[in-house]
Formats: structure tokens, sequence, C-alpha cells
């Protein structure tokens, strides 16, 4: 499989520079928040945004270099580019819009993604995942060397988008080419890739695999992007080698992390146990208070309990019977909690 190097290109936005480094060599996401230079980067490998420095290729084929002053236009760059909201031709039917970028090649690609039924359709007339799938057609069509999806989820509703979530998955592992998405969302981001790389303010903060950033972040802004609880406060040598942190609320918990001084604590809501009642277990850190909020996400509930959220299946809520405003106890162990740099924030 090729694999598409970005190196080192800058690229000055409204309120900083994106400098950055990137290697796809199966499907990587590009994850960070709203304005982080996510799309700039996809831009950038399209040949739709210029860097001042840097080098974009896939394998030997060069697309951009400044010290060479090599700059491929965006025609003469073998990529498909799968914009967030599909942007198809309305006026054309599904096999034009296929065959718009390579003519005589429709066929294969509307067997291969289920639409052949659709081949005389117009955009209009599509569900959200069938306009995806018609999208990635038309990009595939091109015979290019690296795919390009920017949000690919995000122009679809929550109900449809768990299906085309893994329609997706499904059709991105059957490539041999790098894939490079980005999305703001980090639970996409891991059902979708191989490898991640979140991205704040134009900079990597970490890249690895989904649950090598869940087991190890980098940092808080990392933490709680994939979806951790980050608890603040001072610590101090606690008893047996473990060190106790006294949170800014004044609740003590303890990790078996090594730290001192202002830290900041990440813990994940599936590693949070929620009971009625006091856990026997002395070992384990409790907190004590109200249930907050009750969120149902599919199968699955969110509960904020305190400075925490847990997460339970819905036979389990059922099963306890909580409801909002009832006193309940969070407990989770010192092992399950990380010690996480502090995420500075940019102030310029």
């Amino acid at each position: 499989m090729a694999t598409l190097r970005v190196d080192e290109i800058t690229v000055p936005l409204r309120t900083f520079r994106l400098h950055l480094s990137l290697e796809v060599g199966s499907t990587l996401a590009l994850v960070g928040p709203s304005g982080a230079g996510k799309s700039t980067v996809l831009r950038a490998v399209a040949g739709l945004v210029r860097p001042e420095s840097g080098r974009i290729a896939v394998d030997d084929e060069v697309f951009f270099d400044a010290d060479r002053g090599v700059e491929l236009p965006p025609e003469g760059r073998r990529v498909g580019l799968v914009f967030q909201e599909y942007a198809l031709f309305p006026h054309m039917t599904v096999r034009q819009n296929v065959e718009y970028a390579r003519r005589h090649a429709a066929d294969e690609y509307l067997e291969r993604f289920r639409i052949a039924h659709l081949e005389s359709a117009r955009p209009q007339e599509l569900s959200g995942g069938e306009r995806q799938r018609v999208a990635l057609a038309r990009a595939l069509a091109r015979d290019p060397q690296v795919l390009l999806l920017d949000e690919p989820l995000s122009a679809l509703d929550a109900h449809t988008k768990t299906t085309v979530r893994a329609e997706l998955h499904e059709l991105l592992e059957g490539l041999d080419i790098p894939v490079l998405l980005v999305t703001h969302d980090f639970e996409d981001a891991a059902a979708l890739a191989d490898e991640v790389s979140v991205i704040v303010d134009g900079t990597i903060r970490q890249t690895g695999t989904p649950n090598g950033l869940v087991a190890a972040p980098a940092d808080s802004f990392v933490a709680s992007f994939t979806g951790a609880n980050l608890l603040h406060g001072h610590a101090e040598p606690g008893a047996n080698g473990s060190m106790r942190v006294r949170l800014d609320d004044g609740t003590v918990v303890a990790t078996a992390d090594q730290a001192h001084g202002r830290v900041a604590l990440a813990v994940y809501p599936w590693d949070i146990t929620l009971g009625a009642e006091a856990p026997h277990d002395s070992a384990l850190n409790v907190i004590h208070a109200p249930i907050r909020t009750i969120v149902e996400l599919g199968n699955r509930v969110r509960l904020t309990v305190g400075p925490v959220s847990a997460e339970i299946t819905a036979e389990s809520l059922e099963r306890l019977g909580f409801e909002t405003g009832q006193v309940v106890y969070a407990s989770f162990k010192a092992t399950g909690i990380r010690v996480v740099a502090e995420h500075e924030e940019r102030t310029s």
C-alpha cells in the first residue's frame, strides 16, 4: 500500500500558524475541535491551499515541495476528496455523478457501493447514507492515490449515523490506498481509523491507536477529547506508596500514578461504578453526590454524579431505578486514574 507523507507543512491561518507532519499508511483520522486546522490539511493535500513551506507526497509522486518549487495543481493530483456535505451535482443522476470524474467506469462502483438500483435517482431523492456512498463512488472512480474525507458523518442524524458509520468502516477496510479523514468526534475517529492524530491550534498533540490514546493521553486536552472526566486538585504522598489528590471541591482520591503539586486527573466513564449503597472495598475512591443528569445514548446511559460522568447500560439503569436528584455512590479504582499534564490554552 502507498504512503501519504505530509512533511513539516506550514500554513498561516487567522489566529495561529498550522505546522505539522503526518504519515498515512492505511486510515488515519485527524481529530480536534472546530477551527483547529483539520480541513486546511485536507485542502493542502488536495492542492486547494498552498503551504508556505514543507512537502506533500504519495510515495515517489510529489504533490508539493516548497524547497524544490514543485506544486501540482488540484487536477494534477490523483486525490479523491469527499466534502462534508458530499457536494453531489443535484441536476445529475447517481450514474452521472459517478461518471463525472471518469467516464465508462460507473458500473463497477455502482455495484461495489450497492447503489446500482439507484443509478437513475437524483441526490435529493437519496438518504444521507446513500448520498455518502455516491460521493465515495465518485471520488474512487478517479482511481486516486489517496482518499480524503472531510467530516464524513457530520451531515447525518444520530439514528442514521450509527448505521452509516458501520458501512463506512467496512468500505474503508476494503481499500488499498491511504485514507485521511478529519472529524471533531473522537468516537467516529476511533470507529473508522487505525490511527488517530489529535490536533489543537494547528499542532499535533498526540498520535496513536484509539486504544493507545485512551490508555495514555499525552495531556488533559487529549484525555478530555477522548471522553475522560477531568478532575483538578493538589497531589501529596499517601500511604503505601500511593498518591493522594485533594480535589478542588475538597474530595480526596488516591491514584497509583506518581504526581506532585497541581495536577489534572483523567477518569473514564466506563471505569466508574454506581451504586445506591457505599461500596465495601475501602481501596476504592468514592464520590457521594446527587445525580445531576441522566442522558440516554442508544443502549448506554450517561449519568453525571458530582464532578464525574459514569456510563452504564440502559438495562442497569432500569434495574437500579436511579432518578435525577437521587444521592448515589460513584466509585473507581486508584489504578483507573491517569495523571495527565495540564493543557495550556493559546492566549494569542
